[in-house]
This record gives structure tokens, C-alpha cells and sequence, in this order.
């Protein structure tokens, strides 16, 4: 197990959950498969997995309230799993800390492919886009982009406002590097989804949409503007 990918795999209906189960580990993951919240949370105390794979109506505690408690505890990518695309769980899961979210039924290759696509943007970000940024005129010092009273360490990927450290997820982190590579510049939904979510394939913007406004709780309300129509843009 130690060399390979750890999924916490959180779902109550015993059929989906034996088959994925097998399903992913077909595809190279170590899987733990729980069938309720409860010992859900317990399961990834006691594992630390790579990644969280969570129904959103599992028992004992809701797959949200399983995010939240994970999102309290570490920054590890969770996807939530839901039987409508448009149901309210599927925001709520995402501003419970939820990275992504797949819709059920689902294809088990979609589902690998959604896996790989967050593992593989939790393993890396900046890179080009601090050049970006320098280059549009953000004030940077040793890869520090100073927008205000917002400093983005794109080396370090640390982030501090008013000089007080700003805890982000990898995907928060990643929209922010973002918007800070093109302060001033509006950035598209869609576009936002191909490059921070690796969507190559028209994806729910409303992901797009609970991101920016957990960003904005805890870089400023005002640093990102709505541009409406269009997208959003970083203040510079």
C-alpha cells in the first residue's frame, strides 16, 4: 500500500461500494471502503489517506458534515459523491471544503479520470504563472506577489494578509496562483476550470463559482472582482 495512491471511499449502498471498490483497485488504488460517516472519520484518523471519496447521504454523518470534519483536520483533496447534479448537497459539499464532485450513476473510468485529474493538481502549481504575474506588473520580491496587503509566495506557497499567514487548500491556493499570475485580467469560468481543475471537457461552473467565494472569506471580499458576463479578475 505504501506505494500506492490511498482512497477513502465513503458510501452506504453495498453494491457501489464493493464495485468501485474493486474498480479502483483494478486501476493500481488502495481502497478503504466504509459504509457511514461515522466510520468514515475514523477510517481516515486512523489512515491518512491520499484522497476521500464521500456520499453525500451516507448515515451516522452526512457525507457534508464528514467533509467539514476532514477540512478541520487536514488539506487532503475530497471528492463528493451525489445522485443529482442539481441538488443543493452538491454546494453544500463544495463549501464544506469539497474539491470537486462526480454524479451518480457514474462510469468507473470517469471516476479514475476525476481522481487522477485532482491527485495530479495537488502535486504541483506555480511554476510559469509567477513570471506571468511579474510580468503584468505585480510588485514581487523573491517570488512573493504583493497585491495590497496580500502577499502570495508562489515558491514557498504560503499566502499572508496584513502579514498574518492565510490558510488555503491546494485548490484554493492553485485558483489564487491563478488570478495572481493575471491581476487585472478576467479570467473565464471555463477557463478556470481547464486550468485549475484540469476539466478538458465542459464542467460545472458552480465549482468555479463556491471556490472564489471561499477564497474570498479569507483574502478580502473586494480583492476579487465579479465581472458579470465574463468571470472574475484579481484587484491589483
Amino acid at each position: 500500500m505504501a506505494d500506492q495512491t490511498h482512497v477513502l471511499f465513503v458510501e452506504d449502498d453495498d453494491v457501489i461500494r464493493e464495485a468501485t471498490q474493486l474498480a479502483l483497485e483494478r486501476d493500481g488504488f488502495a481502497v478503504t471502503a466504509m459504509p457511514d460517516g461515522l466510520s468514515g472519520l475514523e477510517a481516515f484518523r486512523a489512515n491518512r489517506p491520499d484522497i476521500a471519496l464521500l456520499d453525500v447521504m451516507v448515515p451516522g454523518l452526512d457525507g457534508v458534515s464528514l467533509c467539514r470534519r476532514i477540512r478541520d483536520e487536514s488539506t487532503v483533496p475530497v471528492i463528493m459523491l451525489s445522485a443529482r447534479a442539481d441538488s443543493i448537497d452538491v454546494v453544500l459539499g463544495l463549501e464544506a471544503g469539497a474539491d470537486d464532485y462526480v454524479t451518480k450513476p457514474f462510469d468507473g473510468a470517469v471516476l479514475v479520470a476525476r481522481i487522477r485529474a485532482v491527485l495530479r493538481r495537488f502535486g504541483h502549481a506555480g511554476g510559469a504563472r509567477a513570471g506571468r504575474a511579474e510580468e503584468a506588473g505585480a510588485a514581487a520580491d523573491g517570488g512573493v506577489l504583493t497585491f495590497g496587503d496580500l502577499e502570495v509566495d508562489t515558491e514557498g506557497m504560503e499566502v499572508r494578509r496584513a502579514g498574518r499567514p492565510v490558510a488555503l487548500t491546494p485548490t484554493e491556493m492553485r485558483l489564487l496562483l491563478e488570478f495572481s499570475s493575471a491581476p487585472g485580467t478576467v479570467l473565464s469560468r471555463d477557463k478556470l476550470l481547464e486550468r485549475v481543475w484540469d476539466y478538458g471537457w465542459g464542467g460545472d461552473t458552480r465549482v468555479v463559482d463556491v471556490h472564489v467565494q471561499r477564497l474570498r472569506t479569507k483574502i478580502g471580499q473586494d480583492r476579487i472582482e465579479t465581472v458579470r458576463g465574463f468571470g472574475y479578475k484579481l484587484k491589483a
